[in-house]
């Protein structure tokens, strides 16, 4: 059941190596009210000391699972009635200001280094790509995860 308020997105991180990171977007989750957290692969899982230092008790607030498999939690979504998107940078991707799901969704994020595997984004619906004008063309996963979470949370705000 969804609380009031709460955005229609799950978040999945795969293979997301830094506590740190798992704890700043378990912390963003909160923040926007997402209705959970999937880790997967060998993303690291509360509790840890360094997973809370940035969660800050959210890890308490925002509900989550684990899935040794990304494939798993992907059709467990799409079961579920979920459309599923990467996060990544991709040939075909769509820009973060053209997307406006009706849906609840599934994003995944992946690995801080490897992104989004070619293997995981043939699973999803698509890819969505934050608009960057910089040279590195690269976004920290907890800093991309906020950013995309402030986009689809704008076009839920009465």
């Amino acid at each position: 059941m969804q609380k009031t308020g709460t955005l229609p997105v799950l978040v999945i991180l795969d293979n997301v190596r830094s506590m740190h990171n798992v704890g700043s977007v378990f912390r963003t989750g909160d923040a926007f009210l997402v209705e959970g957290i999937c880790l997967c692969g060998y993303t690291p899982r509360p509790p840890h000391r360094d997973i809370q230092k940035t969660a800050l008790g959210a890890t308490d607030t925002v509900p989550w699972t684990y899935k040794e498999s990304i494939k798993e939690a992907i059709e467990e979504c799409k079961t579920a009635g979920r459309k599923v998107w990467a996060v990544e940078q991709v040939q075909g991707s769509l820009p973060l200001q053209d997307f406006a799901p009706t849906e609840s969704i599934a994003l995944v994020f992946g690995n801080e280094v490897e992104g989004v595997s070619k293997e995981t984004l043939a699973l999803c619906e698509g890819a969505v790509e934050i608009p960057q004008w910089g040279v590195k063309h690269s976004l920290n996963v907890s800093v991309a995860a906020g950013v995309v979470l402030w986009e689809i949370r704008k076009l839920h705000i009465p």
